[in-house]
């Protein structure tokens, strides 16, 4: 079953996903991140410059499929094709369909009241379908 966990909180949401995608990729993780096309752009340039010196290797719906096929982070708008990632990160306020397909599922969820209302919506789209979403609180947790 899929595993689910919510990162409430976060006071960025493309900065957090930055340092997500960093731990998860130096892990060896395959991630497919859900983001909206208007921020996927952000999210692209943020990638290359988040940490001085380093790039994280990640593809876009644009990108040849051979560059799709290699890359260990994948920005997408939809779950079509999981480019054989294990982890789905999910930056949009819909449920992400077919998630079922993933091993885990990471929900980033920001302090703004419209997010956190969908965040909300999907946490009891989750529990109905017998998923027992895990809580993490950023404002508590230690900062990296």
């Amino acid at each position: 079953m899929t595993e689910v966990a919510f990162h409430f909180n976060a006071p960025d949401r493309l900065g957090y996903a930055c340092r997500l995608l960093r731990k998860a990729y130096l892990k060896g993780a395959r991630l497919l991140v859900l983001v909206d096309d208007g921020e996927r752009a952000a999210l692209d340039a943020a990638l290359w410059t988040s940490v001085v010196g380093e790039f994280l290797p990640h593809s876009g719906p644009n990108d040849p499929p051979h560059v799709q096929a290699h890359s260990p982070i994948h920005l997408a708008s939809a779950t079509d094709h999981d480019h054989g990632a294990s982890v789905l990160v999910n930056l949009r306020a819909e449920m992400p369909p077919g998630y079922g397909r993933f091993a885990r599922v990471i929900e980033v969820v920001t302090n703004d009241e419209g997010d956190r209302s969908h965040a909300r919506e999907r946490w009891k789209r989750y529990k109905a379908q017998g998923i027992e979403p895990q809580r993490h609180d950023l404002k508590l947790a230690p900062q990296e």
